[in-house]
């Protein structure tokens, strides 16, 4: 639990996050070994603190013995030097705007997108390297390596440990609200593997974007993106049947929705447009959440509006996956045909090409209309494009349930 502060409070003190983590996880086996026999302190974040500060001390004073010998060392030396003299002052600092810091360190746009989301799970989440590696499906060294490459990329690149300001905020925190989605993406419908989800990354996804709504209440689209999710999660009990296999939105038992989740979802909504401004991406996309969420039947959808809201979308944020999501509400708005004819209109988009949820739109909506051949053939084609086991079994299902209409 303390783990995060911790690595936020010395990331500060520093000024490289994996000396940071190295001194956290000092203090981290210390307690383990001296917390059994003296029992757990009154305040275990100060003792924590306390006891990884000695050993920046110990880290200092052996750098000075080496000062000597390696000038460069010497150099990194005097910027430590610099930082302790006001460690003591630092202990006192709000240890929300240490985390806040960290978050935009690990969310850097320097880094790639897969590192990000490693670095932010290891630093933030306290998962380790194995569990992370699990989650995204990938080879513990893989994993260990993309931290290992992000932590050398920020130390090299001398990032400074502060949350930007001005224009370059906006461009930080767009790559921080991409991460924390990226994660919770993961988790609610997985890339590859046997299961379609994986509720653990959601609820991570969710921690990550509630304590950055605590941190900056006055950013729309982080409200935007917790309430996304928030409504988004509150689906999860009903959107996997009882053998693991994939329910469709209009099929399942909305009894099942966590209510609690939405009602946290619509208030964080409702946060985001008090706020004023333009809409973003993930106040747009939150919006469009809410009408699924409000509707106590999928008859009951507001279809036209969420095709209005794909609109508004589309224009700021230009995207071939949008326009597929907007071509599948203008199907269930005005007719299959009118979906299909917006799906056929996005068939030479290369970034779909290896895409499985086009021919698999396009499948769906030619069944509608009656072209059981067509649909099969599309049907087919999602299930040899996705990687998710779950998804694939799913596909070829439906493609033989056309074969029988």
């Amino acid at each position: 639990m303390e783990s995060a502060r911790l690595i936020a409070g010395l990331t500060r003190l520093v000024r490289d996050v994996g000396l940071a983590e190295e001194l956290a996880q000092d203090a981290l086996v210390a307690a383990l070994e001296q917390w059994p026999d003296a029992g757990v302190p009154d305040n275990p974040g100060a003792w924590l603190m306390t006891a990884a500060k000695r050993r920046a001390i110990d880290r200092l004073r052996r750098l000075k013995q080496m000062e000597r010998k390696h000038e460069e060392l010497g150099r990194e030396m005097e910027a430590l030097q610099e930082a302790m003299v006001d460690f003591e002052a630092g202990l006192d600092d709000p240890i929300g705007d240490d985390l806040l810091r960290l978050i935009f360190i690990s969310c850097h746009p320097l880094l790639s997108p897969e590192a990000r989301a490693a670095l932010t799970l290891r630093l933030l989440g306290g998962l380790t390297t194995g569990e992370i590696a699990r989650a995204f499906l990938c080879p513990e060294p893989t994993i260990a390596q993309r931290i290992v490459r992000a932590k050398r990329t920020l130390a090299e690149a001398r990032v400074p440990f502060e949350v930007p300001r001005g224009a370059e905020l906006s461009t930080r925190l767009a790559s921080v609200l991409e991460v924390i989605y990226l994660i919770f993406n993961e988790g609610y419908s997985a890339t590859a593997g046997e299961d379609l989800i994986r509720p653990a990354l959601c609820e991570e996804a969710l921690r990550l974007g509630r304590i950055l709504a605590e941190l900056a209440p006055r950013e729309a689209e982080i409200h935007g993106l917790v309430a996304l999710m928030e409504i988004q999660a509150s689906r999860l009990p009903a959107r996997v049947g009882p053998t693991g296999d994939p329910i469709l939105l209009p099929d399942q038992n909305r009894g099942k929705w966590d209510q609690l989740l939405i009602r946290r979802g619509l208030a964080a909504l409702d946060r985001a447009e008090q706020l004023g401004g333009t809409p973003g991406p993930y106040v747009l996309q939150a919006a469009i959440a809410s009408c699924h969420a409000r509707a106590r039947r999928a008859e009951d959808t507001d279809w036209e509006r969420i095709a209005s809201l794909y609109g508004e979308l589309t224009r700021i944020n230009p995207s071939p996956v949008i326009e597929l999501n907007r071509a599948v509400a203008l199907g269930m708005a005005f007719g299959p045909a009118v979906g299909l004819k917006a799906v056929e209109a996005l068939a030479a988009e290369p970034a779909l090409r290896g895409y499985h949820l086009l021919p698999s739109v396009r499948g769906d909506l030619l069944a509608k209309l009656g072209r059981a051949e067509e649909a099969k053939a599309a049907f087919e084609k999602a299930a040899s494009l996705t990687r998710n086991t779950r998804e694939r079994d799913f596909l070829l299902k439906r493609a033989a349930t056309c074969c029988s209409i």
